[in-house]
């Protein structure tokens, strides 16, 4: 994952660099008039700025107006709701209505983490990252997964791996639109919208049962 915007970050390195310096300085009554006084007041600043790097990288990356110019990308820390529209067909060659799903996005500032579940299956991702460039205009999120189906469906939809990948539309983003494909040789799209900061760990039954249930 590509964190930070490199220019940026080092300018306000050397910003809390240059204030710590100045305030250990005046805090201890050390006169810096040479070398090793200067290193020693510099030494001093590395606590400082470690507690702030501590600060950022626990909370800090989330604040809005950090994302764009300093942390490239957005957060997508909840739960999104939306439907997956497969092109697998069954048996009897209908293609399934709309799939209702969920998707609890689990962030940090250096690592990312997917679980998506329906009422017949739940998928958690490994190897996920953003690929963010504003000068070819892209804001997308990938992730491959392994999904494990129901005991119930298991010999309709046996377990399987794939790969997502979303755009990220809005900002701060609001909606997540992509497609996937599988080891079972089916795709399809996805489109889900942010519905709560909250991470749901189990499918709502709210939002529906799965479209294929009556074709158990």
């Amino acid at each position: 994952m590509r964190n930070l915007k490199v220019k940026p970050f080092a300018f306000i390195i050397f910003v809390f660099f240059s204030i710590s310096f100045v305030g250990i300085s005046f805090l201890t009554s050390r006169e810096v008039r040479d070398i090793t006084s200067a290193l020693t007041v510099a030494y001093k600043t590395i606590p400082v700025i470690l507690g702030l790097w501590g600060l950022f990288v626990w909370q800090g990356w989330k604040i809005k107006c950090l994302n764009g110019w300093l942390v490239p990308f957005p957060n997508l820390n909840g739960t999104w709701e939306g439907a997956i529209q497969t092109t697998w067909k069954h048996e009897d060659r209908t293609i399934p209505g709309p799939i209702p799903v969920i998707l609890t996005v689990k962030q940090s500032f250096t690592r990312i983490s997917c679980v998506m579940r329906t009422g017949e299956m739940t998928s958690r991702s490994h190897f996920a990252d953003f690929w963010i460039d504003g000068d070819e205009q892209l804001r997308n999120l990938g992730y491959s997964y392994s999904s494990v189906p129901s005991t119930l469906v298991v010999d309709r939809s046996p377990a399987h791996d794939g790969t997502i990948t979303f755009e990220i539309i809005g900002d701060p983003a609001t909606k997540l639109k992509g497609t996937y494909w599988t080891a079972r040789k089916t795709t399809g799209e996805i489109t889900l919208t942010y519905k709560t900061k909250k991470m749901l760990d189990e499918y709502p039954a709210e939002l529906g049962e799965h479209p294929m249930k009556e074709k158990r």
